[in-house]
């Protein structure tokens, strides 16, 4: 098993592009199920998740092949409607692959998905609808038997909560059901629109993506495209809070500024300056952070809850009381516990963690249980004390590319081993 060596207190400086977005990549990679012909998708990062998304294409039919950040994907000799269980283990975003194989196959079957322990992500949301579209699902021994006798109609959908995946569930099935499909509280964030500018692209008719309701207009048939995937918002905050943590100044590269318009003021609020221009965004952290007060995880456009944690780990350093409130995921504080082993001082309770902000963390052996939690752990050694040895950096390779190197070339002192 690998391991993080990260040497801390270096000061980072220099420029990176930020990488592809994962939290748009695996829908869109989901999507290609539908179309006939070939889609060829750009600035895809390079993931252990999207690795398992493209071992579950090829599983069911698809020509898969890959080139540095390109994927292309022909999907017209798709030949199953199943998904093994191993697979479906890989991520926890597999379950959008229901809707795709439903629509395209009229049928499908497949365990529940693995990936993070942050908490249940329920899927009740995405069978109701599809329940709502016309599909009819039988759950047995841990697996999804789904049909669609009558073929998929569209119908009038209400979220009890605007979940990410059930909207990209819903918006990928009802591209080939007959009629309109309607979403209300449907969610907002930008990978919602990064998914509808694809499937758009390829002949759907989707509108108001990114905003409460969305309208699909089902089509007969879609057709691959080309298409790039939008940058990642969750990536550029991880090292926004890596600059932060350490005083540092770096320029990020390739970035959308109005995606980070939630966290950018809780990092002036810190005493931190953010510059943004056509792309490019410079950053600037004091020597040292002044307290976050309290930052509230909500659906976009709120703080978003996979920054919650990078976010934390920065203000164990800041002067004064950070209050954070989680109201996405219940067990999302599991970083915490090793956050203390390093010298933070943090009480978690419920959906509450209150950060006291110490002078210094200092180097200690800490493990990673979860995607985020590694990137946060990456941001406390960074600014500690001594060494860090970090293990479980399989969840961080779930996000982040070669994120050692990226920030080896900020001059960081991080290696993997």
């Amino acid at each position: 098993m690998s391991k993080l060596l990260v040497t801390g207190r270096q000061k980072l400086s220099g420029e990176v592009y930020v990488q592809g977005a994962k939290n748009s990549s695996l829908p869109i990679l989901a999507a290609t199920i539908l179309t006939k012909g070939e889609s060829v998708i750009f600035n895809c990062p390079n993931l252990s998740d999207i690795d398992a998304s493209s071992r579950i294409l090829r599983y069911l039919g698809c020509k898969v092949e890959r080139s540095d950040h390109t994927i292309v994907v022909k999907s017209d000799d798709v030949c199953r409607s199943d998904i093994p269980d191993e697979l479906m283990r890989k991520t926890r975003s597999s379950i959008v692959f229901l809707g795709a194989v439903l629509a395209r196959t009229g049928r499908a079957r497949l365990s529940f998905p693995g990936g993070c322990e942050i908490g249940l992500r329920p899927i009740d949301m995405h069978l109701k609808a599809l329940r709502e579209l016309g599909a009819e699902i039988k759950e047995k021994h841990g697996y999804l038997d789904c049909s669609a006798p009558y073929g998929l109609k569209g119908t009038k959908i209400s979220l009890s909560f605007p979940s990410v995946g059930a909207t990209e569930d819903i918006m990928i099935a009802a591209c080939l059901a007959s009629g309109t499909t309607t979403i209300t509280n449907a969610a907002r964030e930008p990978e919602i629109v990064d998914l509808a500018d694809y499937l758009n692209k390829c002949g759907a008719k989707i509108y108001g993506a990114g905003e409460g309701v969305v309208m699909i207009d089902g089509v007969s048939s879609l057709n691959g495209t080309s298409h790039t995937i939008i940058p990642d918002r969750i990536v550029a905050a991880t090292l926004m809070s890596c600059a932060a943590s350490t005083g540092s100044h770096i320029m990020l590269r390739g970035v959308i500024g109005s995606q980070l318009e939630s966290v950018i003021p809780v990092f002036e609020e810190t005493g931190c300056t953010v510059k943004y221009k056509d792309g490019d965004m410079e950053f600037v952290s004091p020597k040292r952070l002044k307290t976050m007060k309290i930052v509230r995880t909500m659906p976009y456009p709120g703080v978003p809850t996979d920054a919650q944690a990078p976010l934390l780990a920065a203000a164990c350093v800041a002067d004064g009381t950070s209050v954070f409130v989680e109201n996405i995921f219940e067990n999302r504080y599991r970083h915490t516990s090793e956050l203390v082993r390093m010298g933070a001082k943090i009480k978690t309770e419920g959906k509450i963690a209150v950060v006291e902000g110490v002078q210094s963390l200092y180097g200690a052996s800490v493990e990673a249980t979860d995607l985020r939690g590694a990137a946060a752990l990456i941001v406390a050694g960074l600014c500690a004390e001594s060494d860090t040895e970090i293990s479980g950096i399989k969840y961080l390779e779930r996000g982040y590319e070669n994120f050692e190197i990226v920030l080896s070339s900020l001059g960081a002192d991080i290696k993997k081993v």
